[in-house]
């Protein structure tokens, strides 16, 4: 009966693991406490296939289904500690990023914003949480306004529109930030550095509404 609970869980913990890109940004300040949860879980079951392993040896290899638990934990081990994140990008499913835009604040702080060319968008934000906000946009001329935006759990509004400028650090023409703006009368805005731009792959097509 405990072979078959440690056998459950380990498939439940393998799952949890791989369906990371569709529920992390969803828990805000919680996604820190469940990343410990999942630790623990991973060291957890590291000391289960030791034991596992010194009970096989014991019993001389005459269990085969301690055999079978074995092969699953190491499996279960081996893939995590190699992918973390899970097997599969699922982002590569998605449409394509027709612009990045980043930022590292202190204490590795990241935002990372994406337009794609089905005119949607999301931003993601890790800094002892990870929250997610997601929406759409359209251009008017060189501006970028957002639209039907759903927030996350530890955010109550998101920007109204942004512009690309020049960048402050690299002024060869090349390379462009993002200012994002609350309102008309934020004169201040926030800051994300450029990675990847081609809207102008974008400049003849329309959103659907």
């Amino acid at each position: 009966m405990k072979n078959k609970g440690l056998l459950i869980t380990t498939i439940i913990f393998f799952l949890i693991v791989n369906t990371t890109y569709y529920w992390e940004g969803k828990l805000g300040h919680f996604a820190f406490p469940a990343f410990l949860i999942l630790l623990t879980s991973f060291l957890g079951f590291g000391v289960a296939l030791i034991k596992q392993i010194y009970f096989l040896v014991k019993e001389k290899f005459a269990v085969k289904k301690r055999l079978i638990n074995i092969g699953i934990l190491t499996l279960v081990l081996t893939l995590t500690f190699l992918k973390p994140f899970g097997l599969i990008d699922f982002e590569k499913f998605e449409s394509d990023n027709i612009l990045i835009a980043e930022r590292e604040g202190a204490a590795n702080c990241m935002t990372i914003l994406k337009l794609k060319d089905n005119f949607t968008f999301s931003e993601r934000s890790v800094c002892f949480s990870v929250t997610e906000i997601k929406g759409t946009f359209h251009l008017q001329n060189d501006t970028i306004y957002f639209d039907n935006v759903s927030v996350g759990r530890q955010e109550n509004k998101f920007y109204k529109f942004a512009v690309t400028v020049p960048s402050k650090f690299k002024k060869d023409g090349k390379h462009f930030d993002l200012i994002l703006y609350k309102s008309l009368s934020d004169t201040v805005g926030q800051e994300l550095w450029i990675t990847k731009n081609d809207l102008n792959k974008l400049k003849n097509n329309k959103p659907n509404r």
